[in-house]
């Protein structure tokens, strides 16, 4: 029965259905793992109700069970939903199964909020995609609840990446890039073989390189398409393990700068395959940034000028998530005297916000979740979706100031600052730069944090009372931070321009 509650906020229900999930019932079968999936419906008169997979009939998906067991009968016009699992997209269920997210559509739900992900790297993103298509507002549970739930079905998602090696499981006829389709202009010729050979060695796939099953496998992965009688790549196959993409997609590659003063600029050209790519521009900022060798212990170690393993994070993050159907909107990295600069094409992918990645707290999800896929199997990535966690780490662990984020079309565009210092330089007229090096650093834990108490950055920084004092109200007169509240409830929100 649908409980009245008062009004709570979207992370109360976001837990709720966390709790819910973990009733799910697994079905009675030992050839693979049932997801747990919780959901929580928010109906237009504030009455809520929850379900859980299976909860009334074994294998019903959660949303099933709220929209078309619980609530059939029920107008559900503006209610708002909550699933701890993307919603299955159209086709995904075996006809005349309607997909999850088409019942959604169809029962006119306001607004959905998707804990994680589907972890097939198929359909990921494709019931996303859906809702936000035919008008329905996404919005993703943030990252600390999203690693509950992965936690929770840890099995499942396992079972999933590596049903996605099989040949038997359903290919899904949605797409989001033009790049996975079939590419006219490329054939089995243009992939290297090695490159496919040691992919399939360490994403332990059984198949060998040019075989029926492999074709198959291959096939299912999104990597190739048959044509009349033959295989060709698809554009994702191409750009993956293609021996020169560039031929066909000339905007497939890194454009890479370096500049410092009295010595001019020194332009390079990163081609080859995306995954060819991560080694060679990390080669390049190797030889050009500048580094010591640290001989404190017996093996000697290199350290570099700027934290090679951020950069790392960085870059990867821009040639995995970047917009591949952008025409002539390459990557550009540049090295200078102030700063490191990484322009990825690209918006960021909804339902993502632009100041949610400004602030470094945007849940996991991948623009292009198969090319993720194939990183994560070759372990050059070590997290779906946009990885944050070293960046995050740079005021604490490297004294380094976090990066300024900005959008200009068609560019997602993240400053590196070198130093305290060199922030200044960077922002230029921007009220940050009347900012003091203690309040610089201040403002580095602001973003990670979003809203505080003065007593909170008081105690971060060990300042006494009125230092604390000084330095928000600053803040808040430069239109950084806002007051909000007032006496004991009085908090600081970071504004996220």
């Amino acid at each position: 029965m649908a409980k009245k509650e008062n009004k709570k906020s979207s992370r109360d229900y976001m837990e709720l259905a966390i709790k819910v999930m973990n009733d799910s019932i697994q079905e009675p079968r030992d050839d693979k793992v049932s997801p747990k999936v919780g959901a929580v419906l928010i109906k237009p008169d504030g009455s809520v109700e929850t379900a859980s997979r299976g909860e009334l009939r074994e294998g019903d998906h959660a949303e099933f069970t709220l929209l078309e067991r619980k609530n059939r009968a029920i107008p559900l016009n503006d209610s708002i939903l909550f699933a701890t699992l993307e919603p299955c997209a159209p086709g995904a269920r075996n006809h005349p199964k309607l997909g999850c997210a088409e019942r959604i559509v169809n029962a006119r739900i306001k607004k959905v909020y998707v804990g994680i992900e589907d972890p097939d790297p198929k359909v990921d993103r494709k019931g996303i995609n859906y809702l936000i298509e035919n008008g329905i507002e996404v919005e993703m549970f943030p990252s600390d609840l999203q690693k509950q739930i992965r936690l929770a079905n840890k099995q499942f998602i396992e079972e999933a990446e590596d049903r996605a090696k099989t040949a038997k499981s359903k290919k899904s006829k949605k797409v989001l890039s033009t790049k996975e389709e079939l590419e006219p202009n490329a054939n089995l010729d243009d992939l290297d073989k090695n490159q496919i050979e040691y992919f399939i060695q360490k994403a332990k796939i059984d198949a060998e390189f040019g075989t029926s099953k492999f074709y198959r496998i291959f096939k299912q992965l999104g990597l190739i398409e048959q044509a009349e009688k033959q295989y060709q790549p698809t554009g994702l196959g191409l750009l993956l393990f293609g021996t020169k993409p560039q031929y066909t997609y000339a905007n497939a590659l890194i454009r890479a700068t370096y500049k410092t003063e009295g010595r001019g600029e020194d332009i390079d050209t990163i081609e080859g395959s995306l995954i060819e790519q991560v080694d060679k521009i990390q080669s390049w900022y190797e030889t050009r940034i500048g580094k010591q060798i640290d001989r404190s212990s017996a093996k000697r170690k290199t350290i570099y000028d700027y934290p090679l393993v951020v950069f790392r994070e960085a870059v990867i993050n821009a040639i995995v998530h970047r917009d591949y159907d952008i025409e002539g909107a390459p990557i550009y990295f540049e090295i200078n005297d102030d700063a490191i600069i990484i322009k990825s094409p690209g918006k960021p992918v909804k339902p993502l916000k632009l100041e949610q990645i400004k602030q470094f707290s945007a849940p996991s999800l991948s623009r292009n979740p198969k090319i993720m896929y194939v990183f994560d199997q070759l372990e050059l990535v070590e997290q779906r979706g946009l990885g944050f966690s070293t960046i995050k780490e740079l005021p604490e662990k490297f004294d380094i100031p976090l990066p300024l984020v900005e959008y200009e079309e068609p560019y997602m565009i993240f400053t590196f600052p070198r130093n305290t210092e060199a922030v200044r330089k960077v922002v230029g007229s921007s009220p940050i730069s009347e900012l003091n090096d203690e309040e610089l650093k201040g403002l580095d834990w602001i973003r990670l944090n979003n809203q505080f108490k003065r007593k909170d950055y008081e105690t971060e920084f060990e300042f006494d009372k009125k230092k604390a004092e000084r330095h928000l109200t600053h803040m808040v007169e430069l239109g950084i931070i806002e007051r909000k509240g007032s006496g004991p409830g009085t908090y600081y929100e970071y504004i996220a321009t």
